[in-house]
């Protein structure tokens, strides 16, 4: 297990709550109960695939996606629900779409998610469906139409880190650990039977190399292929962690790698003059790839506390076709 990733408890890490009123020692509950934030089109796009593809809805189209959605942020609630600690669940929900890739990502860099197929028609349609079935469970959607997700995500994580409050954002994109800090925490499915890891800045350094602040200078170097960010040729995920080690900012690691080139002395490891070479380069195209990874601000509102509407749900669900969720969520009323 790497330190920092905890998959059997995303509570032990939640804050103390801050004094209420004016006279005396009083306290809310023993800890303040966190924000969810969820990356709805990564959620989705692992159980698109974990789901079988004949679950039909009323409208005899899949459902499939939707299902396991639903119950994968039922089980996470579940996990943060403490009630001996006075913590029903999370203070809220909030559920981010975006766009497929940025418009200001593609223009800066033409690559960027060009090699992907297409979403699915399957898919696409239950895109919808499932901001619909949110909504109505009382889950506030929160979407946009230039930005991606990611984008949405890092703009909750820093309302809440400005409020000392705790966040836990479920994704399973890595680039979403440059929001990590004290108080906000990446929830990550690591894949079947592994569970759902807790990663804090202790396990951003011990997954990647590098700090939450570092992870954008991180994929400008070492590229990242899902994205399709080239990185320096010759720069791999374990140099470019210990380039950003020794040198702290992309911007420092390109000018160490001017000096060598330039006669300024010797290269240090794991900076070689070949390295060196490449490094600059690409220098301006690293800048580039650096906007790219880095998270962009969105004006978005600060959530009230919002409990989870169970019965709104269920009729959502059984309108749907989804009846064997409908019957789990009655349950829960």
């Amino acid at each position: 297990m790497i330190r920092g990733l905890r998959p059997e408890d995303p509570r032990s890490w939640l804050a103390p709550a801050r004094k209420v009123g004016v006279a005396g020692p009083r306290y809310a509950s023993a800890v303040t109960a966190p924000l969810l934030v969820v990356d709805a089109p990564s959620i989705l796009y692992r159980n698109y695939f974990a789901m079988p593809s004949d679950i039909l809805g009323t409208d005899g189209k899949p459902v499939g996606a939707v299902l396991g959605f639903i119950r994968f942020i039922m089980a996470e609630i579940d996990a943060i629900t403490d009630a001996r600690a006075g913590i029903p669940g999370p203070r809220a929900v909030v559920i981010c779409f975006g766009a497929e890739e940025a418009s200001y990502r593609v223009e800066l860099l033409p690559a960027y998610h060009a090699h992907r197929d297409p979403m699915p028609d399957d898919l696409r349609h239950q895109f919808g469906l499932c901001a619909e079935v949110c909504a109505l469970m009382g889950w506030r959607v929160s979407q946009h139409e230039t930005l991606e997700a990611d984008d949405l995500l890092g703009a909750y994580a820093k309302l809440e880190h400005a409020e000392r409050s705790p966040c836990l954002l479920l994704t399973g994109d890595r680039d979403l650990f440059q929001c990590v800090t004290a108080n906000v925490k990446v929830r990550f499915p690591q894949g079947a039977g592994k569970g759902v890891a807790t990663v804090d800045p202790a396990g951003v350094a011990e997954w990647v190399g590098v700090a939450p602040s570092q992870v954008p200078d991180l994929i400008a170097l070492r590229g990242d292929t899902s994205d399709g960010i080239p990185g320096a040729a010759g720069i791999g995920a374990k140099t470019a962690a210990a380039l950003l080690e020794q040198h702290a900012t992309l911007e420092r690691v390109i000018a160490a790698a001017e000096r060598a080139v330039n006669g300024g002395g010797k290269p240090v490891s794991p900076m070689s003059q070949k390295r060196a070479e490449s490094i600059v380069g690409s220098a301006h195209d690293l800048r580039i790839y650096q906007q790219v990874a880095t998270l962009q601000p969105v004006p978005v509102d600060r959530p009230a506390d919002q409990e989870t509407d169970w019965k709104g749900g269920a009729a959502a669900a059984r309108e749907r076709g989804m009846n064997r969720l409908a019957e789990t969520l009655d349950r829960r009323i």
